[in-house]
């Protein structure tokens, strides 16, 4: 068996793992690299699959920067199958056509600007035909995906229907257990129920995005967030909220239907500012099974938990750019996660200079991102080309993270100490897998390795 990287290996995107196994070519998640524009283009345009030489796909979620280069496989000739869960493949239908768009838009703002043709990386003509390729497993159901090797979707706990793949098989005639952890979930968050905690395995590709730190205690979320707004509310200002449109805004909204219910914060219009958003919230209804206990308990007590007393659900441009006028108190949420594109920056500069507004920041921000430089409170910051002050109040929410935290990874990776002959870390920046890789030495993982990209692993 040979391992080979071709993106998050030292760092956050692009999850690409090729995994080649009694002369198959499996690849584990096909992802788009995220980060600065130029490099970023670069390195998703050095496709590695141009020859379309794979035999199937293991999704491990719908996140762009581990599906976001499927319909480029189909452009290069790709004609087998795409193995995920059900709610993944609902969510790719969505996001994979919103990703195409973007593409075009770029490409044709770059051709513009380089007075020069620029091609999209993909279009929706791609998008549909990877599309047909996708073939729905539900958790715990093993299936053969190639002559000899089984896959089964464990629950990762991450976003809606995301998976750790356990690929099973024979090997000069033993059997042999992979697991891709995929991003491993926060314990005992909202909506979603625990990641699942494996036993064994021979050899393990394990994330490590947040293997130097950990997060706040959720139990904190609800009082932070009841401050932020409270304090916002009262000084006569708007929190902006860029938001991931898969979980993230989700889980907001959801925390504050729960201080609605407990009337721990005033009433202030909330608008969900993100045509993206408001379609992944759809598929969110339509997968109920997924959800966990307080889930359902919060349910059956207020019925659905992403409406509140004043939330707008905002599709069409006009609608958002009213939003522009608005001099009362309200919680903007609009994408993208990391501020690199979408709606979000309209909102961010109009409201950054304001310092009665907040700007409150609620998941990962990669390095060379805009969101990362806020977060950095940089006193200016670029939107569109033009510098603009920053003003407003600047908070972060980590508790939200949909990443386990440092603890949680040791406590991973601890499993397989005398168990796996490779527990390789990937998906983390370097001071991030650096130091977990210390922690886990530290605990006596001696198989424990940092992945390192296009360098094949034999085992």
């Amino acid at each position: 068996m040979r391992i080979t990287s071709y993106g998050a290996a030292r760092g956050v995107t692009g999850s690409k793992h090729l995994v080649e196994v009694n002369g198959h070519r499996i690849l584990l998640d096909c992802g788009m690299f995220q980060g600065h524009r130029k490099e970023a283009a670069e390195k998703n345009r050095d496709f590695p699959f141009n020859d379309g030489n794979i035999d199937v796909v293991i999704l491990s979620h719908a996140h762009i920067d581990h599906s976001g280069t499927l319909p480029m496989l189909a452009r290069h000739g790709f004609r087998g199958q795409v193995f995920t869960t059900p709610a993944t493949r609902d969510l790719c239908a969505i996001m994979l056509l919103d990703s195409a768009h973007i593409q075009e838009r770029d490409a044709r703002w770059l051709s513009k600007k380089e007075q020069t043709f620029t091609p999209p990386l993909y279009t929706d003509i791609e998008v549909r035909e990877i599309m047909r390729h996708f073939i729905c497993v539900p958790y715990d159901v093993p299936l053969e995906v190639v002559p000899g090797v089984r896959v089964t979707f464990k629950d990762a706990g991450h976003v809606l229907g995301s998976a750790m793949p356990l690929l099973e098989f024979q090997e000069n005639g033993k059997s042999r257990r992979l697991i891709f952890s995929g991003d491993i979930g926060q314990k005992n968050m909202p909506i979603l129920k625990d990641p699942w905690e494996p036993d064994d395995a021979d050899v393990v590709l394990m994330e490590g995005t947040y293997g130097d730190r950990d997060h706040d205690p959720i139990e904190t979320v609800e009082s932070k967030l009841a401050d932020v707004v409270n304090r916002t509310h009262a000084r006569g200002g708007k929190v902006i909220v860029p938001t991931f449109a898969l979980e993230r805004a989700q889980e907001f909204v959801y925390a504050l239907k729960r201080l609605e219910m407990k009337n721990r914060i005033p009433e202030i219009p909330v608008f969900v500012d993100s045509p993206l958003t408001v379609n992944i919230t759809e598929v969110f209804r339509l997968h109920t099974d997924l959800f966990d206990d307080q889930m359902r308990d919060v349910m059956e007590a207020s019925g659905d938990p992403f409406e509140l007393k004043h939330i707008e659900y905002i599709r069409n441009r006009e609608a958002s750019m009213r939003l522009n006028d608005l001099k009362k108190p309200a919680i903007i949420l609009s994408a993208a996660g990391m501020c690199e594109h979408g709606r979000i920056l309209h909102h961010l500069r109009n409201n950054c200079e304001d310092e009665k507004n907040t700007i409150l920041i609620i998941g990962f921000q990669a390095k060379n991102t805009l969101g990362r430089r806020i977060v950095e409170r940089q006193k200016e910051i670029k939107i569109f080309g033009i510098k603009h002050e920053l003003m407003a109040e600047v908070k972060t929410l980590n508790a939200l993270s949909a990443h386990a935290g440092r603890t949680e990874l040791i406590a991973f990776g601890k499993r397989f100490k005398d168990r796996a002959e490779k527990l390789l870390l990937v998906h983390g920046e370097d001071e991030a897998l650096e130091s977990l890789l210390a922690a886990l030495q530290e605990e006596g993982c001696s198989n424990a390795g940092i992945q390192e990209e296009a360098e094949p692993v034999e085992l």
